[in-house]
């Protein structure tokens, strides 16, 4: 389908002052004292109305207003590089600052509707600055549909209270000032601001869950019950109410069962009830930033990784993120890859930078009073010197009686089996020297007064 160019019509009953002020008036309620605000504009109906409101309010009203237009280039439509033009031109009439963020979507991370939002919500977070509050146009309309995809999924009362008006899961903070708008109410005020906006081709695609409810299902559901999408954000309301209570009445609990480092207690968590031990589980999972698993996730986390056997490695991934158990305790975790083919050449002259920000090693040739055990020989001639990510067989472990397998060594010092293979190993040709700040082999130790020197891994 083309793309399509919306521009109004002016005539409308409510005059054009009034339309301004009521919507100005609106968003003055919703910003609160917030000033600094990002607008991910996509130069549709409703961010258009929402930018150009926006900019009313600070040139009318607010001029302390710091007010600037993100749009996300998904690179989908073949009309992509037309809607940039369009957008940026809209912003250098109402002289708002605009910039355009680009991003890959990939459509096996749960299909293109999903992968799209993932890829804008991150570009969000990378291109938010200290303090800024980020606004995004979603009205009534869209609130009744994402309820709707919940209720397809079937989701509990934290899915089904649907889209907040004011949160910060994100990192940042999100304002949606239009959730109790609808679209034939942005319509209007596009009128009276006369505005021009982009249509979508791809709104039109009823592949999509949320256009095939959009096209094929409100239309029937809005002429039957016009006060529907208000029930529905109702109701949406309501389950809010309920997980906000819920998140209240468990927080004690849950604050008890958590670490400094946010793990969970198993042995603990089994006290409770099989419904308030998944309440729990759901809210620590969201506190560390897990997707919501669905009933039967939060089940196999139980059955398959709390209750596994302390020597297994049992884990359950979700999204991004992987649920495992060490020593007692749920750790939700980033998906990690993997270092051990990795083999870096280090010439202690120069500081070494280490792969996937685990930060860098340097050499430290100023004997100070650190203890015999922090330092190790100088490499003898013939000598190289490379840091590696694995090691296997048995470990000569300083201040040991005994060598000991790698595995039983890690485990002794308490090391999860997720960071062993993350902890850099310095070896001298193929023997293995240190651990920086865990261990020092005997290979290590000097003999006949050589010169001795410190590795120190620092986290900059």
């Amino acid at each position: 389908m083309a793309c399509r160019w919306n521009c109004t019509n002016p005539d409308y009953p409510m005059s054009s002052k009034l339309a301004v002020t009521f919507l100005s008036k609106h968003l003055l309620n919703k910003i609160g004292d917030a000033r600094r605000l990002c607008v991910a504009f996509s130069g549709g109906l409703d961010s258009s109305v929402l930018l150009a409101g926006l900019a009313e309010l600070r040139d009318k009203a607010l001029p302390d207003i710091e007010l600037r237009a993100l749009h996300i280039h998904h690179g989908l439509s073949q009309f992509a590089d037309d809607w940039v033009a369009h957008c940026q031109t809209f912003c250098q009439q109402r002289d708002i600052p605009f910039s355009v963020a680009k991003v890959q979507v990939d459509a096996q991370e749960g299909g293109i509707e999903a992968a799209a939002r993932t890829a804008r919500y991150q570009a969000f977070a990378e291109s938010l600055t200290a303090g800024e509050v980020l606004l995004t146009a979603q009205h009534l309309n869209d609130q009744c549909e994402t309820f709707m995809l919940a209720l397809k999924r079937g989701s509990g009362p934290a899915g089904l209270s649907a889209m907040s008006g004011d949160s910060s899961i994100h990192g940042y903070r999100l304002l949606r000032p239009f959730l109790e708008l609808s679209r034939e109410q942005l319509e209007e005020y596009a009128k009276q601001l006369k505005l021009s906006w982009i249509e979508d081709d791809s709104n039109r695609d009823a592949r999509f869950d949320r256009n095939f409810l959009r096209l094929d299902i409100f239309p029937a559901l809005y002429q039957r019950w016009p006060h529907f999408a208000q029930a529905t954000a109702r109701s949406a309301s309501l389950c809010a109410e309920q997980e906000t209570l819920l998140d209240e009445l468990l927080s004690e609990s849950l604050t008890s069962l958590t670490d400094e480092q946010g793990s969970l207690s198993v042995e603990r968590l089994k006290a409770f009830s099989a419904v308030r031990r998944s309440a729990l589980l759901r809210r620590w999972l969201a506190s560390r930033g897990a997707r919501m698993p669905s009933r039967e996730q939060l089940q196999r986390i139980w059955d398959e990784v709390a209750l596994s056997r302390e020597d297994a490695q049992a884990q359950l991934v979700l999204g991004k993120m992987v649920v495992r158990r060490f020593r007692g305790r749920l750790y939700v975790l980033p998906e990690r890859r993997s270092l051990k083919d990795q083999i870096l050449c280090w010439d202690p002259a120069e500081k070494l930078t280490l792969p996937d920000g685990l930060g860098c090693l340097i050499a430290d040739h100023v004997l100070i009073a650190q203890g015999a055990d922090c330092l190790i020989r100088q490499p003898r001639a013939g000598e190289k010197i490379t840091v590696r990510f694995q090691v296997q067989g048995y470990i000569e472990k300083v201040g040991r009686d005994r060598a000991r397998q790698a595995k039983k060594l890690w485990s002794e010092l308490g090391v999860p089996p997720w960071e062993r293979g993350r902890i850099p190993l310095v070896y001298y040709n193929d023997q293995l020297m240190a651990a920086p700040g865990w261990f020092i082999t005997r290979q290590s130790r000097a003999e006949n007064n050589e010169a001795q020197w410190r590795i120190i891994w620092s986290a900059a």
